[in-house]
């Protein structure tokens, strides 16, 4: 598939129909541009820039692998209090690439501080010069390939030169197709809140279909609001919301070297000052926060290489919270598990394996399994009417609920993964060829 936004206006293809997708309008304080960089055989926007005139305060969390991609690295030592640009490319993770990937970066961090401060120049009237260490960097795309460093640099002229101050939905959903990988749609999400009496916006996009079982998926996440808020606060509500929601995913249980979720605050909003996270005022915002980061991470999970399956596992009355988790990922992990549900067979035999196999504590004479909204175990004994033609019927759909009722305590956890297809191995089989 080549990407490109004219997919998206494709009548015949109702799942392509860009109004489908949010309104993602103009944000204050953000622009974008995206341009090929020849990354791919055939010409698709392959590298995008976020550029923030004003700087912006941030947060991230990244990928708890011990194996990660120089770009993480990269961003890792950054100790700027506000960051000037994003840069992401695809096609390449810049991962195991040695001493020159992270040269590369400099490099280009070099040559992109240099562009944007004459940019500054041009269009400022209090123009700052930026320095490298404003600059963030987000690859994804192959591991172990040498970093394209020379056509990127070749390009960053013409990635200035796009740079779009106002935003609307259609250069929001070019950005989106711009760092995709795999993926077979653009990821995007947005909320408005207040924080006090003014006005927020929350805007998100991200990639991910494969590779995804973030610990903090290839995932990347980014969110971006005018608020004004300081990096401090934005981090505590970043950690604090990615548990429940990019934490809890699954489409294959792999853990990529290049996992990273961050949020932007423009602070061009007037919203009162805020300096705790705790404060009554951010209510709003932490839940609009919520919503858009779960949004993405649900997109991430649906879009799993060759799913055809969502399936949602809620597992509640457990112990402890990790006890919860430990089971749901134990499901969502599972082979057996996925593979019945890509063949649309009931074998809850199977997701009671996943159970016992979780090493949290279990009460068989306690333990309840529902498929939907058809009892199937209870207490440990088959339910009486268990039906397996109607819960059949049921596993057709696109959709699929588990609930797994321990019995044991009061913590939950919700987590979200996919069916494994023969369409997962293909495209797994033939990544690089």
């Amino acid at each position: 598939m080549v990407f490109s936004i004219n997919n998206f206006f494709d009548r015949k293809n109702k799942k392509s129909i860009i109004a489908d997708f949010q309104d993602l309008e103009h944000l204050d304080g953000i622009s974008i541009s995206a341009v090929s960089a020849g990354l791919y055989e055939k010409k698709r926007d392959d590298l995008v820039l976020f550029y923030f005139r004003d700087g912006a305060n941030y947060a991230s969390v990244f990928t708890q692998s011990k194996i990660i991609s120089e770009n993480i690295k990269w961003n890792q030592k950054i100790d700027s209090k506000k960051l000037t640009a994003l840069l992401v490319n695809t096609r390449n993770a810049n991962a195991l690439t040695g001493s020159n990937g992270f040269k590369s970066l400099k490099e280009l961090s070099l040559d992109l501080s240099k562009n944007l401060s004459d940019k500054q120049m041009m269009d400022e009237d209090c123009p700052k010069k930026i320095s490298p260490n404003e600059i963030m960097f987000a690859c994804t795309g192959t591991i172990g390939e040498k970093f394209p460093v020379d056509k990127i640099k070749k390009s960053i002229p013409d990635l200035i030169q796009k740079i779009k101050y106002t935003q609307n939905k259609l250069i929001w959903m070019k950005a989106a197709l711009g760092i995709m990988t795999t993926d077979t749609k653009p990821k995007l999400s947005m909320s408005e809140c207040k924080i006090g009496s003014t006005k927020v916006k929350i805007y998100g996009i991200a990639k991910g279909s494969g590779m995804i079982f973030p610990n903090m998926a290839t995932t990347l996440g980014f969110l971006f609001t005018d608020a004004k808020l300081p990096s401090s606060v934005l981090k505590q509500i970043l950690k604090k919301n990615i548990e429940t929601t990019f934490n809890a995913i699954s489409c294959d249980g792999d853990t990529s070297t290049n996992d990273m979720v961050t949020i932007f605050s423009t602070n061009k909003a007037n919203n009162p000052i805020i300096k705790k996270p705790k404060d009554t005022k951010l209510k709003k915002f932490n839940d609009s926060v919520h919503e858009v980061l779960l949004n993405l991470a649900k997109s991430v999970t649906a879009d799993g290489e060759g799913a055809s399956k969502f399936i949602t596992i809620n597992c509640k009355n457990c112990r402890t919270l990790k006890e919860a988790k430990k089971i749901s990922f134990s499901i969502a992990n599972s082979l057996l598990v996925k593979t019945a549900f890509a063949g649309e067979d009931p074998n809850w035999g199977r997701i009671a394996m996943a159970i016992g196999k979780s090493s949290a504590k279990v009460n068989i004479n306690k333990l309840s399994i529902l498929i939907g909204p058809f009892k199937v175990l209870i207490k440990g004994n088959l339910s009486e009417n268990y039906d397996e033609i109607k819960v059949s019927d049921y596993m057709k759909n696109d959709s699929i609920n588990l609930t797994i009722d321990l019995g044991l305590g009061d913590k939950k956890f919700t987590a979200y993964t996919t069916d494994l297809t023969k369409k997962y191995v293909e495209i797994n089989a033939d990544y690089r060829t």
